[in-house]
């Protein structure tokens, strides 16, 4: 793209939660910059990747999972990717291809969304490696039929099979101008947001289905002396009930050391030196429950 002019826009990740969004963007990224788990609803916010070579710049948003909201939290999650759909200059909808059968009437109210948000789109069918090879061409025609796509791409965000054209597809899709980020950025989001998200990624994989996703983690303290001196950071992880409280700690503090020998594994490759990390639990009774605990909680 040498002689062409330099292109620089946002692109929005849409689709229902767990269908891989995520772990897409951190492909793309080359890095983590967002926290990944099997359990729906594990993106929160709207997570900025800012993918970056010669001549162009995108700007990916990896949204919350668009679902039928019914709690207070969800609300919240569903509103912040509808907001990220009218912000973008174009959208890339995904989908999981490993369930043919179902997936576009799964699909039906994120659909709804991408039509309503009259942006152009590409889709990508994500989880081909799961997908009978025969299955493919029919659900390539019957979601082309659905609405009005610029390309349809299968890919695998796991193993990076089809992403490269899949990027290919996104680049004429920015408009031109010049890049918002250096190069060597990854995303606009600050270490402490970072830090609090690799420890709640590594509580959700510690405790699965023993803990309702309803839990949040806070930084209190994010202190960086001079390197190659440790980070010391502490924090604090929020849940609904005492019994809650007891689970994430475990018998002894043994789960709550388990979690927190994870997410220091992390965040030392995060920060790019060794992490003192303390790690707290609070119990915030129903936060999740209302727009007043979520935003004391979330938005302090």
């Amino acid at each position: 793209m040498a002689d062409s002019p330099h292109r620089c826009g946002v692109i929005a990740i849409a689709g229902r939660p767990n269908v891989g969004k995520s772990t897409l963007l951190n492909r793309l990224m080359g890095a983590k910059v967002a926290i990944v788990t099997p359990k729906p609803q594990t993106t929160r916010d709207r997570i900025l990747g800012i993918w970056s070579q010669s001549g162009a710049q995108i700007l990916f948003h990896d949204t919350p999972g668009i679902h039928a909201p019914s709690k207070a939290l969800n609300r919240r999650m569903v509103a912040e990717a509808e907001a990220a759909l009218a912000d973008a200059d174009a959208i890339l909808m995904m989908t999981d291809a490993d369930d043919a059968a179902s997936c576009l009437g799964r699909d039906a109210l994120v659909l709804e969304r991408v039509r309503a948000a009259n942006k152009p789109a590409v889709l990508a069918l994500n989880k081909i490696d799961l997908l009978a090879k025969p299955a493919l061409l029919p659900l390539i025609d019957a979601y082309a039929k659905a609405t009005d796509w610029v390309a349809i791409v299968p890919i695998s965000a796991a193993d990076g099979d089809g992403v490269e054209e899949l990027v290919r597809q996104l680049l004429p899709l920015v408009p031109e101008g010049p890049a918002m980020y250096p190069d060597d950025e990854l995303s606009d989001r600050p270490l402490r947001f970072l830090a609090a998200e690799i420890v709640r990624e590594k509580l959700m994989l510690a405790l699965r289905q023993e803990l309702p996703y309803s839990t949040a983690v806070t930084i209190e303290e994010f202190i960086e002396p001079e390197a190659p001196a440790a980070v010391r950071i502490s924090a604090l992880i929020h849940v609904e009930r005492t019994s809650q409280k007891g689970i994430v700690i475990g018998r002894g503090g043994a789960m709550l050391k388990q979690i927190g020998i994870a997410a220091r594994t992390d965040l030392q490759e995060l920060v790019g030196r060794p992490v003192m990390l303390r790690l707290h639990v609070r119990v915030d009774e129903d936060w999740a429950a209302t727009d007043k605990g979520i935003s004391r909680i979330l938005d302090d």
